[in-house]
């Protein structure tokens, strides 16, 4: 039955979020609540097919643009692919190209290799940052679910004592011969009894039921390090899931790996570019008009900047290495201080006698600035 609970509350996501951020909740549900990872769990079944549903919907254009301007009314008699019935590797296959490209978190199918070597799949699981933990790096403990080779059946998926038999779909060779248009053309494909293994178990362990696999908790504590980037990750390596119960049976293959991706929070005052740190700072009239020393914020405790009599509002004043930290090592970034006039709300009497006195000898010619705000903040990086 079609869940009649918000798509972007399913997935967690804001209404205006992009195709990437949908993909990935989409991957960390599915991962979570899939049928294999939750053997005899009703509840987690039925999530899975909630947030199927929603994404199938969400990751479509058309579908999404109906959806957002009709709601659930809106996608009657659309036709609709059904996710629910997807295996834990194909969800990983998924979503190679959000992180493949040399990204070392993407995540490899069952029966990968690196190096010609089978390994297991890589997990991902997400922390938060402060910014403030950006400056000095931070420890996390993350908690993780993973698949681990059944200790009772030692991963082959039989009950003890007993063995494998041979396909009798296939007999044995973990592919079929199909045909179509009346035996007009004919295609190999695996068999789909025993899913291309060519044996299946008929006494299935108690404990794994059949899959080699039995989830696991896990609970590790991982080194954020200084200057990380939000949508980075840190990667425990042999912290995944272990290699195709094939290899492991023969002894071969590796563990996949953890990536832990970091989260940075935006902070109520400092905006970040890169490893600079953006800061507006209120200043007076007079501050400007006659040149004052002001105080900065800075992450690590306060910063000072001269500023020359004359000075107009929106000047930005560069402080040099008390931005954030290079994740690579090396200098920091840079503080930029972006002077904004205050012009108070209320005004004493004298000061308004004083204001009224000054505006009767004011003659200040009001002239379109010459160059753009974004063209002065270039200059301040480029050290103009």
């Amino acid at each position: 039955m079609p869940s009649t609970r918000d798509y972007y509350e399913i997935l967690g996501v804001a209404r205006d979020a992009g195709a990437d951020d949908i993909k990935r909740a989409y991957r960390r549900l599915a991962m979570k609540y899939h049928p294999d990872r939750n053997p005899g769990d009703a509840d987690a079944e039925s999530r899975f097919k909630e947030c199927s549903e929603a994404y199938e919907v969400l990751s479509d254009d058309s579908k999404r643009s109906l959806y957002d301007r009709h709601g659930h009314a809106g996608l009657r008699g659309a036709p609709a692919h059904d996710f629910s019935s997807m295996h834990v590797e194909d969800i990983f296959s998924m979503f190679n190209d959000i992180f493949g490209g040399g990204s070392t978190r993407g995540a490899r199918g069952r029966g990968g290799t690196r190096g010609g070597v089978p390994r297991g799949y890589d997990l991902e699981t997400e922390v938060e940052l402060e910014l403030e933990e950006v400056l000095t790096g931070a420890e996390r403990e993350v908690s993780f679910q993973r698949l681990d080779v059944c200790r009772t059946c030692s991963g082959s998926g039989a009950r003890p004592g007993t063995t494998a038999v041979s396909c009798r779909t296939c007999g044995g060779r973990g592919q079929v011969m199909q045909q179509g248009l009346g035996g007009m053309f004919r295609m190999v494909t695996a068999c789909p009894d025993c899913r291309g293994k060519g044996e299946v178990i008929t006494d299935p362990c108690p404990d794994c039921r059949g899959r080699g696999r039995v989830p696991v908790k896990r609970r590790l504590s991982v080194r954020i390090p200084a200057g990380i980037q939000s949508g980075q990750a840190v990667r425990l390596a042999g912290e995944g899931e272990p290699p195709p119960p094939e290899a492991s049976a023969e002894g071969r293959g590796v563990r996949g790996d953890l990536h832990v991706v970091v989260r940075v929070q935006p902070h109520e005052r400092f905006e970040r570019d890169g490893d600079h740190l953006l800061v507006a700072v209120p200043v007076s009239y007079s501050q400007l008009a006659l040149g004052a020393t002001v105080d900065v914020p800075a992450l690590d405790g306060p910063a000072q900047v001269k500023v020359p009599a004359g000075t107009q509002h929106g000047s930005m004043f560069r402080i040099p290495a008390r931005g954030l930290p290079r994740v690579s090592g090396g200098s920091r970034g840079d503080l930029v201080a972006i002077l904004q006039l205050v012009v108070p709300r209320k005004l004493s009497e004298s000061q308004r006698e004083i204001l009224e006195k000054y505006a009767e000898a004011e003659d200040v010619p009001v002239e379109p600035p010459d160059r753009s705000w974004l063209d002065r903040l270039r200059d301040v990086f480029r050290g103009g």
